[in-house]
């Protein structure tokens, strides 16, 4: 009986892993600000891909890049998504800040819409201003 049990417990094992991991959809592009002025070392970017449909509640995030800024502008982001996430009628975009020493310094000020469809212009390009 233990013997049965122990088979049928590495059979139900081996089918787990035979079931393939959700296949991730990605978003790359570029945040960009158009002041000529050099990002110090501390600087700090994040990018987010926010369901933004509900306008009365925060957005929800399906996925955010934040990290410390390697160089100088235009700043590459790679932002990845499980298309199982993506809902029919929901719209979705793109969210970018600088910040310096925790304080914001470039921020989007323009939505950036995405359909997440696979037809989205790739790189994407998102201009941030400077916060005053």
């Amino acid at each position: 009986m233990k013997k049965l049990s122990l088979l049928g417990l590495i059979a139900l094992l081996g089918a787990c892993q035979s079931i393939p991991p959700a296949a991730k959809t990605s978003l790359d592009g570029e945040v960009f600000y158009l002041q000529r002025i050099a990002l110090p070392p501390t600087a700090i970017l994040s990018v987010s891909l926010q369901d933004v449909s509900l306008a009365d509640a925060p957005a929800v995030v399906l996925d955010e890049q934040k990290g410390q800024v390697k160089g100088q502008v235009p700043l590459p982001f790679h932002l990845s998504y499980d298309p199982a996430q993506v809902k029919p009628g929901h719209r979705y975009s793109i969210s970018a800040r600088i910040e310096v020493d925790g304080k914001l310094m470039f921020i989007n000020t323009e939505h950036h819409a995405v359909q997440l469809d696979g037809k989205d212009p790739q790189p994407l390009k998102i201009r941030v201003d400077a916060v005053r």
